[in-house]
């Protein structure tokens, strides 16, 4: 997954001086923003608010899109770097090549995880015979320092873990919830889940008070502690909760997005994530002249090349501007 902005922003987040320690409820508004040829997404995080979430640094929503006529989603090759990508489907599938060789289909609530470590690259695609709708959410994880110059590795799981309880179903994609934990690997305490909501719905999720939350609206109308969250919308919800109460008129979609909070301060711009100006600009550099990123064998075009570097210096900062 791709930030395909050709004037791309430097992001300066992480550290946890801005975290909020105590419940809030942050109502969180998307902007739009084109993804490769056809696809526009709904962006939440990086947001003019707020950086990350846990260690998550970006997180779009897409869909439900009719694409029985369209190519769907077509993102060329691209590099990453200090991170890792979660695909999560709702509706339709997408194909994923890597530089490390890794071809896969995902189809829906099932988990494709790509941790760039040092460097990769990866295209997604929707095949040419696809469903008709496309509807899902992408995200990126941040490596912590210790992990971040990792091998590059994709991982495929279609079989995840389930919690259960009256009018709730939750599945679950990364970390642990509610004694249950995910194949996914993970390098820091994070938990992530899809959560169904029957008709009628009213009942309280467990959480850990030191994690940081947020969620986010997939579909239908749910009120999240009291909030009502519409589709392609996200509620921060800070740390200090021990249970999350959730109810739904309607059935309904969200995902569960929590973790530590992070404590180190990040350079995001593109689709790297570093620690100086330095780990950037060699990066740039790397995938420009070809090496390090690797090469996506398979796809039917070009790759993307990198847009030209802000001419204002790229310094860490916090999570909130």
């Amino acid at each position: 997954m791709s930030n395909l902005d050709r004037e791309a922003v430097p992001s300066r987040c992480g550290g946890r001086g801005f975290v909020v320690a105590e419940p809030v409820r942050e109502l969180l508004s998307p902007r739009q923003v084109k993804l490769g040829e056809s696809t526009e997404v709904r962006r939440l995080l990086p947001n003019l608010g707020r950086r990350m979430v846990g260690r998550r640094c970006f997180v779009d929503h897409y869909g439900p899109d009719d694409i029985a006529d369209e190519p769907g989603m077509q993102v060329p090759p691209h590099p990453h770097m200090g991170l890792q990508t979660v695909s999560w489907l709702h509706e339709g599938e997408v194909l994923h090549r890597d530089s490390t060789g890794s071809l896969q289909t995902i189809r829906p609530r099932e988990l494709g995880l790509m941790t760039s470590g040092r460097a990769i690259s990866h295209s997604e695609e929707s095949p040419r015979a696809h469903a008709r709708f496309l509807h899902g959410a992408q995200l990126w994880v941040a490596l912590p320092d210790t992990d971040r110059h990792t091998a590059p590795h994709f991982e495929h799981h279609a079989e995840l873990p389930r919690i259960t309880a009256p009018g709730l179903t939750a599945t679950l994609i990364l970390g642990s919830l509610d004694g249950a934990a995910s194949p996914g690997t993970t390098y820091t305490p994070i938990t992530g889940a899809d959560l169904t909501l029957a008709r009628g719905a009213d009942v309280r999720l467990p959480l850990e008070p030191d994690f940081e939350y947020a969620v986010l609206s997939m579909s239908g109308e749910a009120h999240v502690d009291g909030v009502p969250v519409l589709p392609g919308s996200m509620l921060y919800l800070g740390c200090g909760r021990t249970e999350l109460p959730l109810r739904a008129e309607s059935e309904a979609s969200l995902m569960l997005l929590g973790g530590e909070p992070f404590e180190e301060e990040l350079v995001m711009w593109w689709n790297f994530v570093g620690r100086t100006q330095g780990d950037i600009e060699q990066a740039r550099k790397d995938w420009m002249t070809g090496s390090r990123f690797g090469e996506v064998k398979g796809y039917d075009g070009p790759a993307l090349p990198a847009p030209e570097l802000p001419p204002v210096a790229l310094k860490p900062r916090g999570r909130v501007r």
